[in-house]
């Protein structure tokens, strides 16, 4: 689990928060044999707003970084914004200090295009619907543009459920997981 900073701490951005999760993620791939982990199995999983920053991530070019560009193997993100139009015009407008440079830059269902890595996209039943919204539209735009996503309704978990999911191998999340790392028993 990596640490980012809180968009109060960062005068409002957005940017400095997904420039701390691609390095740490950079960090990790780099370290990774250092404390046992296997760089070529690198898998991201964020829930609500590291939900965003995991789909920033998926848009990332890896090789700016001095990675390859499959680095990251595959995406778990559940009950997240993917176009930020909506969260701008909402209440997170008065501490997010969103412009348009950082709403086009920031909605990962505007750069598609860039996008390798098999996404799986959940969000639950009882979400806010726009939560429910923003899960089935990138899904539905990243099939269309023929890219590897799994969207995945999951039946009575709130925002918050989703989470404690995670944790569970028969849990929606828990189990998306282990089946895209291959990981999965019967």
């Amino acid at each position: 689990a990596i640490d980012f900073d809180n968009v109060n701490g960062t005068g409002g951005s957005l940017f400095p928060m997904i420039d701390q999760v691609r390095r740490a993620i950079a960090w990790t791939w780099r370290n990774a044999q250092s404390f046992g982990g296997d760089a070529s199995r690198l898998y991201v999983s964020g829930r609500s707003s590291g939900s965003h920053l995991g789909a920033c991530a998926a848009i990332t070019d890896w090789k700016a970084f001095g990675l390859p560009a499959d680095a990251v193997k595959g995406y778990v993100l559940q009950s997240g914004m993917y176009d930020l139009r909506g969260p701008r015009l909402s209440q997170r407008s008065s501490y997010v200090k969103f412009t348009y440079v950082m709403e086009h830059a920031l909605s990962p269902q505007r750069h598609l295009a860039r996008i390798g890595a098999p996404l799986v996209v959940l969000w639950g039943s009882e979400d806010s619907p726009e939560f429910q919204r923003q899960g089935r539209d990138f899904t539905a735009a990243l099939q269309k543009a023929g890219k590897p996503a799994q969207g995945i309704l999951c039946d009575g978990y709130n925002h918050y459920e989703m989470a404690e999911s995670f944790a569970n191998p028969y849990g929606p999340v828990g189990r998306a997981a282990l089946e895209q790392m291959r990981l999965a028993r019967g």
